[in-house]
């Protein structure tokens, strides 16, 4: 599979190919719910192609962080005290993008595929972003947390060993607007 991959938006007349991540969740949404997403202006979705199959794909959409749904301790209340001018802190939520799915061909995992999305998401809602966008935020399955700490993200909320995600955030103004990611 050494072939020529491209970044496309899902649009209603593209022809998924062939994708599996080994969760059943992530292949349903993508087959299933991702075109009606779009259609609903509800979420994007964007395929990494080869040209017989999907490498990877995600969806993102507009969210924000509520001050109140954060708990006092947080490291999340440092940034705001810390890096955040005074005159901003008064905010009661701060705009961030949503990963609302993200998942890589099991036939890449373990290959950095997804930590090159990562990244990609990253500088692309730093330099390409139409709205104010100070985080990326993600409710990550338990058996992702690894992946998305590897990455830079932080627990947003205290655990809740019933639920099965935790919310996690990354502060864009970690990554210089400058810095330049490409996907190979």
């Amino acid at each position: 599979m050494n072939d020529y991959l491209t970044l496309i938006k899902l649009s209603a007349n593209h022809r998924i190919k062939s994708f599996d991540c080994g969760n059943d969740d992530l292949n349903e949404f993508l087959f299933q719910d991702a075109i009606e997403h779009s259609k609903q202006l509800l979420a994007i979705t964007y395929l990494y192609e080869g040209q017989d199959y999907t490498k990877a794909y995600f969806s993102v959409l507009n969210d924000s962080i509520r001050i109140q749904d954060v708990k006092s301790k947080n490291r999340f209340k440092k940034i705001v005290l810390q890096y955040i001018p005074l005159r901003k802190r008064g905010y009661r939520s701060y705009p961030a993008v949503k990963v609302g799915r993200f998942a890589v061909n099991k036939d890449f995992h373990n290959k950095k595929v997804g930590t090159e999305i990562m990244d990609y998401i990253k500088v692309f809602f730093i330099n390409k972003n139409k709205t104010g966008c100070r985080f990326i935020i993600v409710d990550a399955y338990r058996d992702a947390v690894g992946f998305y700490r590897k990455n830079g993200f932080n627990f947003l909320t205290e655990e809740n060993e019933t639920e099965d995600t935790r919310l996690m955030y990354f502060d864009l103004k970690l990554v210089g607007s400058s810095e330049q990611v490409a996907i190979n």
